[in-house]
């Protein structure tokens, strides 16, 4: 089930909770992503990330919010020259290997075809992209609320999210949460949130946040699994040949080993 671009915009620019979180958030990804390391760089955002890609509009070269059919999109960034794309959540209008950063925020979670989502973003991301993806956290009361944004499609766990990631050929460098307030509008909620931040992790036994948080880095090695399959010759076979050459076409001893095509996104379950 996707979210509507309406409900989303409302919640993060209208609604003081949603505010809130954008702040949150986007305090967590320039805590790891300064707006100074990513000076010349391509960044991108899937999903409903374009709160998010605010502070990276100056230093970056581009900034693309990505947002999938089923869910509409906005004109981004409000004044400006618009950097929304409305596109098919597994076909990007994204040259291959043209991105450093990517932030996917209300995107994996709703997605119809995961999988093949993830396979979109390796092939998108450049050799040593990195890409930060945010999730509502099971154990949380958010994913347990209707009345937010995260309270809608899959959510889980740390080690479920990173099991998903690690298949579709992404290396985790790090996880963190975030949003420890509940999903409520009262005052004193909004008022101590950074309060709550600030404890969270800290305190992360008793407080349950509401997010997770994963930060990855694209895999470029040979993925294992089926794939194009390409003869490499053993010394033995080499040999043989320097000493009795064979026809050109002729079949070639099955001394070989077959190893799997780098050029291809790895498989996912």
């Amino acid at each position: 089930m996707h979210h509507d671009i309406d409900q989303l915009r409302r919640f993060y620019y209208q609604r003081a909770l949603g505010r809130v979180v954008q702040r949150i958030l986007r305090d967590r990804l320039t805590g790891r992503w300064a707006p100074g390391s990513v000076s010349g760089m391509t960044v991108a955002g899937f999903g409903f990330a374009a709160p998010m890609l605010r502070p990276y509009l100056a230093p970056a070269r581009r900034v693309t919010a990505l947002m999938p059919g089923p869910q509409g999109v906005m004109g981004w960034p409000a004044g400006q020259p618009n950097r929304s794309v409305l596109c098919d959540e597994t076909a990007w209008p994204v040259e291959t290997g043209s991105l450093d950063r990517l932030v996917m925020l209300h995107g994996l979670e709703t997605s119809e075809h995961p999988r093949e989502l993830l396979a979109e973003a390796w092939r998108c991301l450049g050799p040593g992209g990195r890409m930060m993806v945010m999730v509502p956290n099971r154990a949380g009361l958010w994913a347990a609320s209707d009345r937010t944004p995260f309270g809608f499609g899959r959510a889980y766990t740390t080690g479920q999210i990173e099991a998903q990631l690690r298949r579709a050929g992404f290396q985790p460098d790090w996880h963190g949460s975030a949003v420890y307030i509940p999903p409520s509008d009262r005052r004193f909620w909004l008022r101590s949130a950074q309060f709550w931040e600030r404890s969270g992790a800290r305190i992360s036994r008793v407080l349950i946040a509401g997010v997770i948080l994963v930060e990855l880095t694209k895999q470029t090695r040979a993925p294992v699994g089926p794939g194009v399959r390409i003869h490499v010759p053993s010394p033995r076979e080499i040999l043989d040949g320097v000493a009795r050459p064979r026809p050109r076409g002729a079949p070639v001893a099955p001394a070989g080993r077959v190893v799997q095509s780098p050029d291809r996104p790895p498989e996912t379950p």
